[in-house]
């Protein structure tokens, strides 16, 4: 059957996991402190933060607490929601300030295009918030490619190596799940994905990729799978 929507991962994906590892973590680290107490009178903000509270069963947690926390969640890489969402805007700040850009691969990026051009809708599905996820493609080293795609998806509709939230994402997109491509490197997403219906194709890019049964990748160039070209 003739793929009609793809969904991709972005670290290890379409984006290296050394720019997530090396430059975004490091980054939000380092800022977040000062985020959180410079702005945690604006209203999102606060909303977050009393997240933050809950997530930690810390009703009482003092700002400077709180950032201790997010700091714990950042270097044991807790996918808490809260978490994402605020690195998302710390994120927003640093890309707008032009502190860096967001990688993209080559051919991720010129066969996302392509793609989009042939009709084909795409959504990016991630850990990451969705606020994180615009940002990295709308300040990427391709320039802005938030046109090309259909919707985002993070953790709020799922984790990702869950068969749910798969099927959550299949019935979002209103499609059979059959018509929809999974793009991503990790075996247990792809996985969770066919479970839920989905066709995939696992990315490997790096020699220490753990490969399992699902159709292989090295770069966006060679997915040819049932994709209107």
């Amino acid at each position: 059957m003739t793929i009609k929507a793809i969904v991709t991962d972005i670290e290890g994906t379409t984006s290296s996991i050394e720019f997530v590892h090396d430059v975004l973590f490091p980054y939000a680290s380092h800022e977040l402190p000062g985020f959180v107490k410079e702005c945690s009178e604006h209203p999102v903000i606060t909303k977050l933060l009393d997240d933050v509270r809950r997530e930690a069963d810390e009703a009482d947690a003092t700002i400077d607490r709180i950032a201790e926390i997010l700091q714990s969640w950042i270097d044991t890489d807790r996918k808490v929601s809260s978490l994402k969402e605020l690195q998302g805007h710390v994120w927003r700040r640093g890309y707008e300030r032009g502190d860096f850009t967001g990688h993209v691969y080559d051919d991720a990026a010129d066969r996302l295009r392509r793609w989009s051009k042939l009709g084909v809708d795409l959504y990016v599905y991630s850990s990451g918030s969705v606020e994180a996820q615009k940002l990295l493609f709308g300040f990427s080293d391709a320039g802005d490619l938030r046109p090309i795609f259909r919707g985002y998806f993070d953790t709020r509709i799922g984790h990702k190596k869950e068969v749910e939230s798969y099927a959550a994402i299949v019935e979002t997109i209103d499609l059979h799940a059959s018509e929809i491509l999974f793009l991503s490197d990790i075996v247990e997403e792809l996985d969770a994905a066919a479970k839920a219906g989905m066709q995939t194709v696992q990315l490997v890019r790096q020699d220490d990729v753990v490969v399992g049964s699902h159709t292989v990748a090295t770069n966006f160039d060679e997915i040819l799978l049932n994709v209107r070209e």
